[in-house]
């Protein structure tokens, strides 16, 4: 092949795509060209490493992989095994080059793109411990991991995923502690993703769930590099994804969702303190809502006399039966919330304001809605967001068990945290109970449960995670 056809190959490959760019160039008396995607490749190190120094070539011949290595060895050129693998390099960024006379397709890595900076991630910020985040982009994360975790124990295995998008994919585990059957369930997993399109890593994540139907998530999300690294060295397995700053683990359990970086850097008491905080808001979050429902239906007789006239007096008037009007003020706090989420960030501060505030207020005032209903959604939903990983999930089962509780009263709501309980019990990821440290129970965990006994009393890796190793220590 001519070097004439193989450019004209590569374009109606690329179907003349107006970013694709050709340089043609001489190699010792013989024709070259090199082909590359305008925006992905350094140019200046590209005229300074290969085209300069094989210009100056006064003659060559083959073989020239031998020839090339000792003229631009710097830019580590590899060979493409057919023409197929030469079009995923330029895709990838790569550069691709062919001489006259050579049955080979040479490639240089010369990546350069723009990138976002490391900064504090927004969905994780801290007062204590590292504040760096991962990036969206793959080779700047595996960096990061790379320079907290110094050790040749670490594997990472690179994968591609999506038919049109070919986005790169690195499973990331510690060799001497991660359980070589989960590892190879996942990358099994991931190698048989059939699609066109990965643009996130909660893409592969929904491939990755053992219980796809479930509402809750199975599969952890952390977008703190320190976070990564230590539950690699419990025995997880993280997966980053090319363009997506949120790096999975797995196995994951509903206890991770209560637990916090910050929780490690703290005194032992507060971090106990802080996580009893988050776990008694998430659970007023779900029951309050439902259990004010109930005892104003059926078992009014359960609420102290002076607080029943409260409410009385609050209610009177009152067009909509309890559990409407809690359904309604819990859909008008959705709404809200949706809004200001989508709405730019000036925008969506007014629409809290002016829906919070202002409806909140106007609606008690014409008398459609009480005032306790919306206090206690305003308390439900500040619970909620106490444990943001699971706010969605617990907001459903919050909805479902006030419904209960208007139809049946506490027993609906006692029948409904039964079901929930047991539904949660029957959940598990890779061998890892949701419910664990506590359901089973796990007493070597508990070290680390709702009371932290503090790092240096940690000796061991978690039992709920599977794992080589248990013991902590050199590897």
């Amino acid at each position: 092949m001519t070097v004439t056809q193989w450019k004209n190959e590569v374009y109606a490959r690329f179907h003349e795509s107006g970013d694709l760019i050709s340089a043609p160039f001489t190699v010792g008396g013989r024709r070259a060209m090199l082909i590359f995607i305008d925006g992905m490749t350094d140019r200046s190190l590209l005229a300074d490493s290969v085209t300069k120094p094989l210009s100056q070539v006064i003659e060559i011949s083959p073989p020239f992989k031998e020839k090339l290595l000792n003229i631009v060895g710097v830019v580590c050129p590899v060979i493409a095994e057919d023409f197929d693998d030469a079009i995923k390099y330029i895709a990838g960024g790569d550069v691709a080059m062919q001489i006259e006379g050579s049955d080979e397709t040479f490639v240089f890595s010369l990546r350069k793109y723009a990138v976002r900076a490391l900064s504090e991630p927004p969905t994780s910020s801290v007062l204590r411990g590292p504040r760096e985040g991962f990036t969206e982009d793959l080779k700047t994360n595996l960096t990061v991991l790379r320079r907290r975790m110094r050790s040749t124990e670490l594997v990472i295995r690179n994968m591609t995923v999506g038919g049109v998008t070919g986005t790169n994919v690195a499973v990331c585990y510690v060799q001497s502690v991660a359980d070589k059957r989960i590892v190879d369930g996942v990358m099994t997993r991931i190698a048989q993703i059939n699609t066109d399109c990965i643009l996130d890593s909660s893409y592969i994540a929904r491939y990755l769930e053992l219980n796809p139907r479930s509402v809750f998530r199975q599969v952890g999300s952390t977008e703190k590099p320190d976070v990564l690294t230590g539950k690699l060295c419990e025995g997880r397995i993280g997966i980053i994804v090319d363009g997506s700053p949120m790096v999975i683990t797995v196995p994951y359990m509903l206890w991770e969702s209560f637990q916090d970086s910050q929780d490690y850097f703290k005194k032992d008491i507060r971090a106990t303190f802080t996580r009893m905080l988050r776990l008694l808001g998430e659970f007023f979050a779900v029951i309050l809502p439902a259990f004010y429902v109930a005892v104003q239906e059926f078992q009014y007789q359960m609420i102290p006399i002076k607080f029943l006239l409260t409410i009385v007096n609050a209610t009177n008037g009152i067009p909509l039966t309890p559990t409407l009007e809690m359904l309604v003020v819990m859909l008008i706090f959705s709404m809200l919330n949706e809004a200001s989420v989508r709405m730019p960030r000036h925008v969506g501060m007014a629409v809290n304001v002016v829906g919070a505030i202002v409806l909140g207020d106007t609606a008690v005032k014409a008398g459609l809605l009480s005032s306790p209903a919306v206090m206690i959604i305003a308390l439900s939903a500040i619970g909620l967001y106490s444990v943001p990983d699971e706010a969605s999930a617990f907001s459903m089962f919050r909805m479902l068990l006030m419904i209960l509780a208007g139809v049946m009263g506490l027993f609906g709501l006692m029948i409904g945290i039964f079901v929930l309980v047991v539904y949660m019990c029957g959940l598990s990821s890779y061998g890892t109970p949701f419910l664990s440290p506590f359901l089973p129970r796990f007493d070597g965990d508990m070290r680390d449960g709702v009371f932290v006994a503090g790092t240096r009393f940690m000796d061991k890796r978690p039992d709920c995670v599977n794992s080589i190793e248990k013991a902590r220590g050199e590897q």
